[in-house]
């Protein structure tokens, strides 16, 4: 069974940096695909970035790109997300997700097996 734990997450002002990871463990066939989502009050989960995990190619949400950086650590087992600039419209809980398969439906949650529990972002003016 795959587990993601993430860590990472706190509160910061706007115009701030974090930095999400996310440890995955329990795998036993490789993961093609990772990416971060989030999800604020009232809203869907959105997707944010995603890595193909082989060729570490990677996609962006329109809303983060040019200011969030995801990669991935193959030795730690590890996904991270660099968060830039933030904004107060980044506040969000942050999931890390595997078992998807990528392509143009990336950001579609439905094609994830695995999810984390979340790690809250919160950014203040």
């Amino acid at each position: 069974q795959v587990q993601l734990v993430e860590s990472g997450g706190g509160s910061v002002q706007a115009g701030g940096s974090l930095r999400l990871s996310c440890v995955v463990s329990g795998y036993t066939s490789p993961i093609y695909f990772m990416a971060w989502f989030r999800q604020a009050p009232g809203k869907e989960r959105e997707g944010v970035a995603g890595i193909y995990t082989g060729t570490e190619i990677t996609t962006y949400a329109d809303s983060v790109k040019g200011r969030f950086t995801i990669s991935q650590d193959n030795a730690k087992n590890t996904l991270y997300l660099q968060m830039d600039s933030l904004k107060p419209e980044d506040s969000a809980i942050y999931y890390c997700a595997a078992g998807g398969f990528g392509g143009s439906k990336w950001s579609t949650a439905e094609q994830y097996n695995y999810w984390g529990q979340g790690t809250q972002v919160i950014v203040s003016l």
